[in-house]
C-alpha cells in the first residue's frame, strides 16, 4: 500500500505541474459575483475542447447524486499552501480560498447537436479523455461553483452559452428544455432545472442547526476510489494529499468507502444504502433539513424504524400515495419511499429538487433491496 501511495503521489505531482493549455492562474474572488465563469480561470473552452487549468484537480464519487441523467465533471482547487482537514464521516473541513466546481453535461446522439436532443446514458460514466472533454461529443449545460469565503460558502450557478465557450452567472436559475433520447430510440421531454442560489443553499444546508452551506460529495466514503488521471489511475485521497489539498488523510484501506451502486457484484444492501446516502442522506438525517420527517437515510442510521422500516410517514399528505409505511419490507410497491422516487409530480416526488424525470436504474436498485427485506409491519 505504501508503494501504491508513493507512486500515486508522484503521479499527481507530475500531473499538477502540467497544464492542458496556457491559461492565466486560477483567480479566487474573495467577494462579488463574477458574471462569467472564465473570470475564475478554472476551466477553459475554445468551443471544441474543455480543459482544466493547472492545479485544478478532478475527482469522481463512488456513487454520484442523480441529476436528470446529466454527467458531471467535478473539480477541486485551493490556493498554494492551503489544505483541507480530513474527517472520516463529515465533509472535509476546507479552508478559505477553496473553489469546488461541478460541470453538468450530456452526451450527444450520433447526429450531433440539433438544438434540443441529448443522449440518455449512465450518468456515472465520465466522457473526459486525459482530463479534457471533446465538445463535439457533448452539450454543456451548467457549471456550479461552491466557493469558501471568509464568511462561509457561497453557491454560484453558471449557464453555458450557445457556443460553449463561456458560461454566464444565473443567480435566479434557468430552465433548459431538452429531449432525452435512449439507445432504443425512445424519447422523453426533459425540463432541466438549473437551480437558483436559494435552491443551491437548500440542498447544501446539511445541518439544520448550523444553517450554513457545506459540500455534499467531498467526504471520505464518496471519494475513496481511483480516478483515471492524465498520467494514469490513482486513488483520489492519495492524489488530494499529494497535491497538498488534504492533510492527515489515512491510507485508502483505512478510510471508509461507499459502494458503487452500479456494481452488481457488490452486496445489494451496500449498493442501495450508498445510493440513498448520496441522494437523500444530506437532507434525511438527524441534523438535516428533513429531520422533522423522522426518516434518516444516511449511513449513520442503522436499518430500523428511523430508516423507514415499518415507519408511518409524518405529514406527507398526498406524498404517501395511500401507503402506510415509508419502507414496507418485501413490498417496494407498497412503500412510500418508492412511490415518491418513481413520481414526477412536484407535490410528491423525492428528491424535491435536482430532477424532473425518474432515475429508472436507481429506483430499480432500491426496489430490489426493499423487496429482499424480511419483516411484518403488522406484528
Amino acid at each position: 500500500m505504501r508503494t501504491t501511495a508513493r507512486l500515486g503521489a508522484l503521479l499527481v505531482l507530475t500531473l499538477l505541474a502540467a497544464c492542458a493549455r496556457e491559461m492565466p492562474p486560477v483567480s479566487f474572488h474573495a467577494s462579488g459575483m463574477p458574471q462569467k465563469l472564465s473570470e475564475w480561470h478554472l476551466l477553459a473552452s475554445d468551443g471544441r475542447t474543455l480543459a482544466l487549468n493547472s492545479g485544478v484537480l478532478p475527482y469522481d464519487l463512488n456513487t454520484p447524486l442523480f441529476s436528470d441523467y446529466a454527467h458531471k465533471l467535478r473539480t477541486l482547487w485551493m490556493p498554494p499552501g492551503a489544505s483541507a482537514r480530513y474527517t472520516s464521516e463529515a465533509a472535509f473541513d476546507f479552508p478559505v480560498g477553496t473553489v469546488i466546481s461541478k460541470t453538468f453535461y450530456f452526451p450527444l446522439p450520433a447526429g450531433g447537436w440539433d438544438g434540443k436532443t441529448v443522449q440518455r446514458g449512465d450518468p456515472a460514466q465520465s466522457l473526459a479523455t486525459g482530463e479534457t472533454i471533446d465538445l463535439r461529443r457533448v452539450r454543456l449545460i451548467e457549471t456550479r461553483l461552491l466557493v469558501r469565503r471568509d464568511d462561509g460558502w457561497v453557491a454560484l450557478p453558471y449557464v453555458w452559452d450557445a457556443d460553449q465557450r463561456d458560461a454566464t452567472l444565473q443567480r435566479i436559475g434557468a430552465l433548459v428544455s431538452l429531449d432525452l433520447a435512449a439507445a432504443d430510440g425512445t424519447r422523453e421531454e426533459l425540463a432541466y432545472q438549473v437551480p437558483d442560489q436559494n435552491q443551491c443553499a437548500s440542498c447544501h444546508n446539511t445541518d439544520n442547526l448550523a444553517r450554513v452551506l457545506q459540500p455534499i460529495g467531498l467526504k471520505a466514503r464518496h471519494v475513496n476510489r481511483d480516478f483515471d488521471y492524465r498520467g494514469g489511475a490513482a486513488n483520489q485521497l492519495v492524489a488530494m494529499k499529494a497535491a497538498g489539498y488534504l492533510a492527515e488523510a489515512p491510507p485508502p484501506a483505512a478510510a471508509p468507502r461507499a459502494a458503487d451502486a452500479r456494481d452488481a457484484r457488490t452486496d445489494l444492501a451496500a449498493r442501495a444504502r450508498a445510493y440513498l446516502d448520496i441522494n437523500c442522506g444530506h437532507c434525511h438525517s438527524a441534523k438535516g433539513p428533513a429531520n422533522t420527517s423522522g426518516l434518516f437515510l444516511d449511513t449513520a442510521t442503522e436499518p430500523g424504524i428511523h430508516f423507514g422500516f415499518c415507519k408511518q410517514p409524518v405529514a406527507a399528505g398526498k406524498g404517501t400515495g395511500n401507503r402506510l409505511y415509508d419502507i414496507k419490507p418485501g413490498d417496494a410497491a407498497g412503500s412510500v419511499l418508492l412511490y415518491r422516487m418513481e413520481s414526477t409530480d412536484p407535490a410528491v416526488m423525492m428528491p424535491e429538487l435536482g430532477r424532473s424525470v425518474v432515475h429508472r436504474e436507481g429506483a430499480q436498485l432500491v426496489s430490489d433491496w426493499v423487496n429482499a427485506q424480511r419483516g411484518d409491519c403488522n406484528r
